[in-house]
């Protein structure tokens, strides 16, 4: 792999993901229950409504706006307590460049992750 091309990648995402990230977690305000419906710059490439009640929904929704939400859609849309409970398995299933910028900004997330770190 070409490093030239794949550092320089590497460090824009992970400023694009940067620049989104609350101040703190405790701003991320969303929903706990029901339905959520993603608006088209966030579902545009397939499902768009998701239940909070059921794991698997909720963890795809979480995946989703994580990736390509912006900074209002993060805090609108992602609950800081949903976001803690799940995090030892959704850190496993988000782009590493998410998962690094999110665990550096928020130590705190580490504390719920299991005691291997590496990427999956």
């Amino acid at each position: 792999m070409d490093t030239t091309i794949t550092a320089p990648r590497a460090e824009v995402l992970r400023d694009r993901y940067r620049s989104r990230l609350p101040e703190r977690l405790q701003e991320l305000a969303g929903p706990v229950e029901g339905n959520v419906d993603l608006p088209l710059h966030i579902g545009w490439s397939g499902r768009t409504s998701y239940s909070l009640d059921r794991p698997k929904s909720r963890m795809t929704l979480y995946r989703t706006v994580l990736a390509e939400g912006l900074s209002d859609d993060l805090v609108a849309l992602l609950n800081h307590r949903l976001l803690t409970e799940q995090w030892p398995v959704l850190r496993r299933l988000i782009s590493p460049y998410i998962r690094e910028v999110w665990e550096d900004a928020f130590p705190e997330l580490l504390r719920t992750a299991p005691g291997d770190t590496t990427a999956a």
